[in-house]
């Protein structure tokens, strides 16, 4: 069994997501994709994201596009608020899945911040790498790393993925009323309807003083 962790905040899942997770499946013969939405990210820029139940609930309504796809609630919130570690999350998997070869699939411009993750070189030796071009974020960056022989054998990169999906701009649309169902699976664009998810608050939904 050969099994990629997918890890992000998935705020909300889109387009771009899935052509990610469907190219890397398809180049190393994945037998699943597990999307896991990130509970509290340690590198966090500080942005407030919509509540995990809603992430979830959105990223399983997504994977229902490819049967290699399954959401997971491997890096959920902790109880005691403290954050996610990719390095932690991938050694459960490990516990969880001790016959499968394990992948970590991420883009470009998440990998090349490697080196301020916790445990840099363990996560190194917990998993193959799928690494994703992304745009802004060329390949041949990865060179500033510093990666050692055995460590660049257990990275794999694929160049051709490059559906420009800028998660803030959507946000901003779907903030602006845009349903934005050319880049959202429509169950999703649907629930974040139906909840009322990333729209700008009407000046009647402030309490007065």
């Amino acid at each position: 069994m050969r099994v990629a962790l997918f890890g992000g905040t998935f705020d909300p899942p889109h387009r771009g997501h899935l052509g990610i997770a469907r190219a890397a499946a398809d180049a190393f013969q994945l037998s699943s994709v597990l999307f896991a939405p990130v509970g509290l990210q340690p590198l966090k820029d500080g942005r407030t994201t919509t509540p995990f139940a809603d992430r979830f609930a959105m990223v399983e309504l997504t994977c229902g596009a490819d049967p290699r796809f399954q959401v997971s609630a491997i890096d959920a919130p902790r109880a005691d608020g403290s954050p996610n570690y990719t390095v932690d999350t991938l050694a459960t998997l490990h516990s969880q899945m001790p016959e499968a070869v394990i992948f970590s699939l991420v883009g470009a411009d998440s990998f090349l911040s490697l080196r301020q993750w916790r445990e840099s070189r363990r996560l190194l030796a917990l998993a193959e790498w799928i690494v994703v071009s992304r745009p802004g974020s060329p390949l041949g960056n990865l060179a500033s790393l510093g990666l050692m022989e055995e460590e660049r054998k257990r990275i794999h990169l694929i160049e051709s993925v490059h559906d420009e999906v800028s998660a803030t701009e959507l946000r901003h649309r779907l903030a602006d009323g845009d349903p934005c169902r050319n880049l959202i699976a429509p169950a999703v664009a649907g629930y974040i309807h139906d909840h009322g998810l990333y729209r700008r608050p009407a000046p009647n939904d402030y309490t007065k003083p």
